[in-house]
């Protein structure tokens, strides 16, 4: 449980390290916007699936022992 804390808390300072220095976190090619008068929807499909393939090598190499 303390790895998986660490894990999360290393996350969530990385991705605040990436926004603080301007990388675009959320708005990767893939990533579908449409927007039509005053209607607005917005599905991350690259940075769901970069989000994933992260947590899975991240919680893979951490479980291990």
């Amino acid at each position: 449980m303390g790895r998986l804390l660490i894990a999360i808390g290393l996350l969530i300072v990385a991705a605040g390290v990436l926004v603080s220095l301007g990388v675009p976190v959320g708005r990767f090619p893939g990533d579908i916007s449409v927007r039509r008068g005053n209607v607005s929807f917005y599905f991350p499909v690259t940075t769901s699936v970069l989000a994933s393939v992260i947590l899975t090598l991240l919680l893979t190499l951490l479980g291990r022992r």
